[in-house]
């Protein structure tokens, strides 16, 4: 990341935000929770140069929730962001499931194994979790982050009357505007370009698709509140140039993920740094939402043509946690390893004969 001592060295101007001022932060920067891969030591040595650190707790019951506070906490004394998902719950449909998981099988026989008799909602939203909600006002994280959606108003209150700074993810002006006025403190303007699934309120609404730097423009000149800029921001240039549009701290994700403290595994870290080029997608396959994947074999499914609707969120993510499972534990079979060198290579020589 960007470094930054926080014990030797006061903020530079350019990092005096009002934001960054009320989080003691040296350096504008949020390191983007990212259930899975965030933890304790990355957030943490975030928070420690200078930045906000993140977990991400959306995936996570409240007792493990809280032991991740914890040891986050016995690694570092400054201010850490923890994230929370506030999607409707989902909507069991059997014969949908069914469907999916029918289409998904040849790709679990490939790595001989068999698709789960049954998906399952593999997780609880904020909105249903009271254990979740009594867990925050027990251990009062600095802040706490919301995705896709809000709280009820009384939860909001309750957080807030803790001393809790609320941040909350905007994918559009009219999300924005109903963060704005539930009293959150901070927006995250999350463009299009963004890394993981998308922040919006209804994945069924039609997607602006707007990029960073133009919803950060347009989100800076219309609510007072901080916002911070989220998407496709990988390096200090890119903090330069969201500060230019009139936010108030930048989000980076993808650029933490390769960092020794991500739980990151390998094959995900070499995609990132071993390819000049990696390309992304946007996808519902994984998860039932939309979300920003590095282009694969199973982003490729839900795109053919012959893709039956994916089971809500979060149920869809069962499945593709069960392929993902099956996939590391078999390794890539030889056969399929020479389709996809075959594939390669003709990709290679056709561009070389243009």
């Amino acid at each position: 990341m960007i470094h930054a001592d926080p014990e030797s060295a006061m903020p530079a101007a350019y990092a005096a935000t009002p934001f960054a001022q009320r989080l003691g932060l040296t350096l504008p920067v949020v390191q983007a929770p990212m259930a899975g891969v965030s933890t304790p030591a990355l957030a943490a040595a975030v928070s420690n140069a200078g930045g906000l650190g993140s977990l991400g707790l959306g995936a996570m019951n409240a007792d493990a929730a809280r032991q991740a506070i914890a040891l986050t906490r016995e690694q570092t004394t400054r201010p850490f962001n923890v994230n929370l998902f506030c999607h409707a719950p989902a909507t069991a449909d059997a014969a949908r499931e069914a469907r999916w998981l029918q289409y998904l099988a040849p790709r679990f026989a490939e790595f001989d194994a068999q698709p789960p008799a049954t998906l399952r909602e593999v997780y609880t939203s904020f909105l249903a979790d009271d254990d979740m909600f009594d867990m925050l006002l027990a251990e009062r994280p600095e802040v706490v982050s919301l995705h896709f959606g809000l709280p009820p108003a009384w939860r909001i209150a309750a957080l807030r009357q803790a001393g809790i700074y609320l941040m909350a993810t905007a994918t559009d002006m009219r999300e924005a505007a109903r963060i704005a006025a539930a009293g959150v403190d901070a927006i995250v303007a999350q463009g299009i370009e963004a890394g993981g699934h998308r922040g919006m309120f209804d994945p069924a609404a039609r997607d602006e698709q707007l990029g960073t730097l133009a919803l950060t423009r347009l989100l800076a000149r219309r609510f007072d509140a901080p916002v911070i800029a989220a998407g496709g921001i990988m390096d200090g240039a890119g903090v330069a140039a969201v500060l230019a549009l009139g936010a108030q701290a930048a989000q980076l994700g993808t650029a933490f993920i390769s960092c020794p403290e991500s739980s990151a595994d390998m094959p995900h870290r070499h995609a990132l740094l071993d390819q000049a080029e990696v390309a992304t997608t946007l996808t519902r396959a994984i998860s039932g939402r939309p979300a920003r994947s590095i282009a694969n074999r199973y982003t490729e499914l839900g795109a053919a043509a012959d893709c039956p609707p994916t089971p809500d969120y979060p149920i869809a993510y069962d499945a593709g946690k069960a392929l993902h499972a099956a996939a590391r534990a078999r390794g890539v079979p030889a056969a399929t390893l020479m389709r996809q060198l075959q594939a390669e290579l003709n990709d290679c020589i056709g561009r070389l004969a243009r």
